[in-house]
């Protein structure tokens, strides 16, 4: 997968200024409205091997990160019809700390190296971290997405910014959906709808929930499509099937550094 849009390739040499700045620059670019080839519903992350039909179903990336002292490691595993069909992953150097808000010049190199190497084409990458729901509505997978042009879409744990619509303090039943919205902290005009709150699973039981996740458009995807493309890729445990493969595929990359 290459890089298209050179102009926003995470540089983290760059003062904080300049990064937010060039965070408006994408955001500029980035469309939050459907533009991709496939039909969502046609996503399974489950399917019987007797039944896959391989060549026509979309295929569905997970981006996921793991980080071992000064490195980053990525890794991207490639679904289609629930079947594995290709993992990549890079490691690259790690410049500067967490910053809040600048997560994708920490993380944004070694995803773009990993990218790079996939012989295939996905139709949609499902990225660990944020999208739209972010202070300049250019988190990690907007960064990314818009850099290659590829449709994606921003899955994270914790709320960085927005107002959910509903309460969020009572667990959510399965399959619930609660808008968030811009506030004071995000350029999007106040009240857009800039991702969802998805609960993809909860408990039986009332001693314990699940926490819902943060699900937001990337690039070349509404919000509202975004979180259909994540309730498809629920695979009976809370992240969706890509991440979650793509969560265990870099633990797994990072063990094998360390031996």
């Amino acid at each position: 997968m290459d890089v298209v849009r050179p102009e926003f390739v995470p540089d983290p040499s760059l003062s904080r200024a300049e990064m937010e700045s060039l965070q408006h620059d994408i955001a500029d670019a980035a469309r939050f409205g459907d533009d991709i080839d496939f039909d969502p519903a046609a996503i399974t992350v489950a399917g019987d091997a007797d039944q896959q039909r391989f060549g026509d179903s979309p295929l569905v990336a997970g981006v996921d990160q793991a980080f071992r002292d000064d490195e980053a490691v990525s890794a991207v595993v490639v679904l289609q019809d629930g079947a594995v069909v290709e993992r990549a992953h890079a490691v690259e150097p790690v410049e500067i700390p967490y910053i809040p808000g600048l997560l994708s010049f920490r993380e944004g190199a070694a995803i773009l190296a990993a990218l790079a190497e996939l012989d295939s084409d996905p139709d949609v990458l499902v990225v660990d971290g944020s999208g739209r729901i972010h202070f300049r509505e250019a988190g990690l997978a907007t960064h990314v997405g818009v850099t290659v042009d590829v449709p994606a879409v921003g899955v994270a744990k914790n709320l960085l910014c927005g107002r959910p619509r509903e309460s969020l303090d009572d667990p959510l039943p399965a399959g619930t959906r609660v808008p968030i919205e811009a506030d004071g902290d995000v350029t999007a005009p106040e009240g857009t709808v800039i991702g969802y709150a998805v609960q993809t699973r909860q408990y039986d039981s009332g001693n314990r929930h699940i926490n819902p996740l943060y699900v937001s458009p990337g690039h070349r995807v509404s919000a509202e499509t975004a979180a259909d493309i994540v309730v498809r890729c629920a695979g009976g445990y809370k992240l969706p099937e890509p991440t979650r493969l793509a969560d265990s595929y870099a633990d797994e990359v990072k063990r094998g550094r360390q031996s």
